[in-house]
C-alpha cells in the first residue's frame, strides 16, 4: 500500500506539471492575440493583417498544446483510476474489491503505455476548453476593423474591399476566414459528441481513458 500511495504522488505530480504545460500554451496564444489587437487597433489607419497572421500563431499553439494534452491525459487518468478502485473502495468499506481485477488494468497501461485518447480528440478538447473563445474574439476583432476603421462602412462591398490583402481579393480572404472558423468549430463540436459517446462505455465498463 506504501509503494501504490507514492505511486499514486507520483502520477498526481506528473500530471500536475503537465497541466502547467497546457496553461503556458494557452497563454502563448492569449499574448500574441492581445499584440496582434494593440497594432491592428493602434490607429484608424492600421491594417487587419496581423489580425490574419496571428492565426497561424494560434494554430500552432493549438496543436502543441493538443500534443501536451495526450501526455497530460495519460498521467491524469492513471491517477483517477488509483482515486476510484483504490482509494475510494478503501476508505468507504475497506475492500479493495482486487477481484475486479482493475490493478490488471493499470499494470498493463505500465507495460505497454500509450496514448487514450487520438491527435484530434485532444484537438478538440483543447479548442473547447480554451480555443474557440480565442478564436471567435480573433474574428470578431477582425469584422470589427473592417467595419469601423478608418470610418465606419456605408455597405457591404466597402467592407470587402477592405479585406483585400494585396492581389489577393477580399471575398477569397473573408471565404478563407469562415472556412477557418467553421472548421475549427467542426472539430470541438465533433470531438465533443466523440466525448459523449465514450462516457456511455465508461459507464458499462470499466477502463482508463
Amino acid at each position: 500500500m506504501g509503494a501504490v500511495a507514492h505511486l499514486y504522488r507520483g502520477e498526481v505530480y506528473r500530471s500536475t506539471i503537465w497541466r502547467t504545460r497546457l496553461d503556458t500554451t494557452t497563454n502563448w496564444a492569449v499574448v500574441t492575440l492581445g499584440v496582434a489587437l494593440s497594432i491592428t487597433f493602434s490607429s484608424p489607419n492600421a491594417s487587419p493583417l496581423p489580425l490574419i497572421l496571428v492565426g497561424i500563431l494560434i494554430i500552432f499553439f493549438l496543436l502543441l498544446e493538443a500534443r501536451r494534452y495526450r501526455y497530460f491525459n495519460v498521467f491524469r487518468a492513471r491517477a483517477r483510476w488509483l482515486e476510484r478502485h483504490f482509494y475510494a473502495p478503501l476508505l468507504y468499506d475497506g475492500d479493495l474489491h482486487m477481484e475486479e481485477n482493475w490493478q490488471k488494468v493499470l499494470a498493463e497501461d505500465y507495460l505497454r503505455p500509450e496514448y487514450h485518447v487520438s491527435y484530434m480528440t485532444s484537438v478538440g478538447r483543447r479548442i473547447r476548453h480554451n480555443y474557440l473563445w480565442i478564436l471567435l474574439i480573433q474574428s470578431l476583432a477582425y469584422a470589427g476593423k473592417l467595419v469601423v476603421h478608418p470610418t465606419p462602412i456605408t455597405s457591404l462591398l466597402q467592407g470587402v474591399e477592405r479585406a483585400d490583402v494585396g492581389p489577393l481579393p477580399g471575398e477569397l480572404v473573408i471565404g478563407v476566414g469562415v472556412i477557418y472558423v467553421v472548421t475549427w468549430s467542426s472539430i470541438a463540436l465533433w470531438s465533443g459528441w466523440s466525448d459523449a459517446a465514450r462516457a456511455e462505455v465508461r459507464h458499462s465498463n470499466s477502463y482508463m481513458g
